[in-house]
């Protein structure tokens, strides 16, 4: 008893504490175990997209996955347009509108010549993608190994010194292979699977989202799949477009293919607004496909942060434009890009409105010739850089699930509403074949059971096609729209988009 009093005195004399050893936050013990809702999307979209995409998923993952991020610029018709334009082309950018018309000028005079000549990737672009392959090889290692951890490395050898290596080499262990690399091999219990054509709403209703293990994500995908398959036969006229029109105030400026240069900050003009807007560089498509004249009467359905909504101000087409957006907060944004832009030059004061409600809802019927509806979704790009309001964050699982279902409501009323005669643009950043052409065919059979209203679909690949220079278009067995996949060269997007006109 005097031993263990003794002790107690001589740490108390000293100041040492009794605590419980445990690892600090950047250790690797405690890091191998966070799985962040970027892993997850990531996850999601090897598995959903792989299937979709094939081999071509591989080269889009990559371009999604590299921090630059390619940009345009739209020149500010109310700064100093002829200034502007003048250093952006300094800078080495060039006018879209100008290579468009090049373009289609070859193709017209000799369509049998002219094909998108593929470049040869140089040194540094090589090297380049080995750099992203490497850094995401080198975190996966030490996600699983501690910091001081020595990883070893392979070097292989010649084919003629091949064999003498292995002889001289000693006998190696068998390679103890995952379970989940051998499930092909391995009888499972089925009786304990989910299988995804079980009603899981009353689950949904009891038990938390981040309690379903194992197949959670391939659970809600197949449900979409499962409930978009009823507008997939539906059928609809679809008729080509053979050109892309271009409105005269419309300046867009762009990088050329492999040029990776970035456009600096734009800065304030004599007029007081600034000279350029960036954005996406796939972000004009939906815009350019309204095919946009004087006197129309806008309204852009879920416009924050306002890009869409700035590009069409630009053209000075609208004789009315509608920018609505859901909540306050959406609308202040709107209201900031507007007031960096446009800060009430013009006559614009009595023409453009910000409004703020459900898209849903919308009940002006025959009012609008043209809406555009760039719906939420699951924004592919921002889920693998950002963690910030992730949709793949456990606690958001059932409003992922439900996004074609209020993509399709939003497309559906516009479809309801826009004018007889008048264009309906529908479109998203996203690469999921069910919130594009899914929610299109969802949308298009619900308006003709509900309204007997007769729609027809855009064929826009003969107007896009001189644009092949600048984005990579690929069907993937698109029935409505299209889309514009990233690359290495022009690393934007993706952007989906679908041109519907309403005819009856």
């Amino acid at each position: 008893m005097t031993y263990l009093f003794n002790r107690l005195v001589f740490r108390n004399f000293i100041g040492v504490h009794v605590v419980r050893f445990s690892h600090k936050a950047e250790h690797w013990s405690v890091i191998r175990k966070k799985k962040t809702s970027m892993d997850k999307a990531l996850k999601h979209f090897d598995e959903f997209y792989g299937d979709v995409y094939g081999k071509s998923w591989q080269d889009i993952k990559t371009a999604l996955l590299m921090e630059d991020h390619k940009y345009a610029a739209i020149v500010n018709t109310y700064s100093d347009m002829d200034r502007i334009k003048s250093e952006l082309e300094s800078q080495g950018a060039m006018n879209v509108k100008a290579i468009y018309e090049t373009y289609k000028e070859q193709i017209d005079t000799n369509p049998e010549r002219v094909k998108r000549k593929k470049k040869t990737k140089t040194s540094a672009r090589h090297h380049r993608v080995a750099s992203v392959v490497a850094d995401a090889q080198r975190s996966t290692v030490q996600s699983h190994y501690p910091e001081d951890h020595v990883t070893p490395t392979f070097v292989e050898t010649e084919d003629e010194d091949k064999d003498t290596a292995q002889v001289n080499q000693p006998s190696q262990p068998v390679e103890m292979k995952s379970i989940e690399s051998n499930l092909n091999k391995i009888e499972l219990d089925e009786t304990r699977i989910i299988e995804p054509n079980v009603g899981l709403g009353g689950m949904y209703e009891f038990v938390p989202a981040t309690k379903i293990k194992g197949m959670e994500d391939w659970i809600l995908e197949s449900q979409h799949y499962g409930y978009y398959k009823e507008g997939a036969n539906f059928s609809v006229n679809v008729e080509e477009e053979a050109i892309l029109t271009f409105p005269q105030y419309l300046n867009i400026y762009m990088f050329e293919e492999g040029n990776d240069s970035k456009f600096p900050p734009p800065r304030k003009g004599s007029t007081g607004v600034l000279d350029y807007y960036l954005m996406d560089g796939a972000s004009i498509l939906p815009v350019l496909a309204l095919d946009l004249q004087p006197g129309d009467v806008v309204l852009d359905m879920c416009a924050a942060p306002g890009g869409k909504t700035l590009t069409i101000l630009q053209t000075l087409m609208p004789s009315t434009m509608v920018a609505n957006d859901i909540s306050k907060s959406r609308a202040d944004r709107i209201h900031k890009v507007i007031n960096q832009f446009l800060d009430d030059i013009g006559q614009w004061h009595d023409k453009l409105f910000v409004t703020q409600r459900d898209a849903r809802f919308i009940t002006e019927n025959d009012v609008y010739n043209k809406i555009l509806v760039d719906v939420p979704c699951t924004t592919d790009r921002h889920v693998l850089h950002s963690d910030e309001n992730n949709i793949f964050k456990p606690q958001r699982i059932r409003e992922r699930l439900q996004i074609p279902e209020l993509q399709a409501e939003i497309l559906a009323n516009a479809l309801k509403i826009v004018a007889v005669g008048g264009t309906v643009v529908y479109s998203t950043c996203s690469l999921s074949p069910i919130q594009n052409d899914g929610v299109v065919g969802m949308a298009l059979k619900k308006v003709w059971e509900e309204t007997n209203s007769i729609m027809f679909v855009k064929d826009m690949s003969q107007a896009l096609k001189p644009l092949r220079c600048l984005y990579r278009f690929d069907d993937y067995r698109l029935k409505y729209g299209h889309i514009a996949v990233p690359t290495l060269d022009n690393n934007w997007g993706p952007m989906y988009f679908c041109k519907i006109i309403r005819t009856r």
